[in-house]
């Protein structure tokens, strides 16, 4: 079984067992999260479930595996012949997240 669900403005493609990086969460690792905004179930037999009404229910269980910060983003400014040069980093903050099940 498959779905796709939508936290911190993207959407993830996940299985039973996945290990996916997302926004920040609240929670320490072994705490359970929950997802409920699903956007699309496949189940095993193919059968594809994208209704809006059928996917009211739908939930996507998940365990904390851990925090931590994603890859660094470097940004620079530099402007030719005017001595304007200007460098600067960001890391996101990321929670790694075990899905456990998918339910409809």
């Amino acid at each position: 079984m498959e779905a796709v669900i939508a936290t911190g403005g993207k959407q993830y493609r996940v299985a039973p067992g996945q290990v996916i990086s997302v926004e920040r969460l609240a929670g320490d690792a072994g705490s359970a999260v929950e997802f409920t905004s699903v956007l699309l179930v496949k189940r095993d037999d193919d059968e594809v479930i994208a209704a809006p009404e059928r996917l009211q229910s739908a939930r996507v269980a998940g365990e904390v595996v851990g925090q931590g910060r994603g890859r660094k983003v470097e940004i620079v400014k530099f402007k030719r012949r005017k001595n304007y040069r200007r460098h600067r980093g960001h890391r996101q903050a990321a929670t790694k997240v075990r899905i456990t099940r998918i339910e409809v």
